[in-house]
């Protein structure tokens, strides 16, 4: 089977890509530094050529509301036209849990507008939303940090480790598309302060970490459950510690 991994070369898709060709198909790592570029269409219908299954992870190069915008929506159109045209019969796209509902953010809005363009192509999908990575820690302490503190909302984390996110998507690329959304997260729900707070311990990082209900998340105030998947989620198996104790 031919799989086009769209953002192939990065955190998720490289391990992605390594797994798929593991088990013996025909995986093309398909980003810009291979010669792939979905927002300008060049290299993408060449790419997808015989292919039988695209996922794509890729992720905007920019976060301003506006540019993240127009890179989901044109890189989507673009994608879909092109998988149309090479009779591509399956489409796994990674998204984020909560995207439906934190609306405040202007990143959650162009992942939702992705999921938009899926859902009316035709062509059988499944979107796979995932919590946010352990890999991600290091840029929500940042998002908090004032001088020496790190204040951060009182919502609750159920992070996921990428090897997870990539197995995960394996089983899914091995499925038959279910037209909807499934939900993937790491084995433990905590404060979202907890875990930050046990990170920067383990990296020996001196900052303070508080939790505040009135903080806000990359600019927008949550609610508690915001960032947790439902009860029917599938979970991975690397928790808090094991990830940081693979980290060192």
């Amino acid at each position: 089977m031919k799989i086009v991994v769209i953002g192939g070369t990065g955190l998720i898709g490289s391990k992605l890509v390594n797994k798929l060709k593991a088990l013996g198909h025909e995986v093309v790592a398909a980003s810009p530094s291979t010669g792939v570029n979905i927002v300008t269409g060049e290299g993408l219908a060449e790419a997808l050529l015989g292919t039988n299954v695209v996922v794509d992870v890729a992720n905007a190069p920019l976060f301003e509301d506006k540019a993240v915008l127009e890179f989901f929506e044109t890189a989507g159109r673009n994608i879909i036209v092109a998988e149309k045209v090479a009779g591509v019969g399956y489409h796994i796209a990674l998204s984020v849990v909560g995207t439906d509902r934190f609306i405040e953010s202007g990143y959650f809005r162009a992942k939702f507008a992705q999921e938009n363009l899926i859902k009316s192509s035709g062509i059988p999908y499944t979107i796979v939303r995932a919590t946010q990575f352990f890999e991600f820690l290091d840029a929500i302490a940042q998002s908090g940090t004032v001088g020496q503190t790190v204040r951060l909302p009182s919502a609750f984390l159920q992070p996921i480790a990428a090897e997870d996110v990539a197995t995960a998507l394996l089983q899914i690329v091995l499925e038959k598309a279910v037209n909807g959304i499934v939900e993937i997260a790491g084995p433990e729900r905590l404060p979202m302060a907890d875990v930050v707070a046990q990170y920067l311990k383990a990296k020996n990082d001196p900052r303070t970490v508080l939790s505040d209900s009135h903080a806000r998340y990359f600019g927008a105030e949550i609610p508690d459950t915001m960032l947790v998947p439902a009860e029917n989620a599938r979970l991975g198996s690397i928790n808090l510690k094991a990830w940081l104790a693979g980290q060192s």
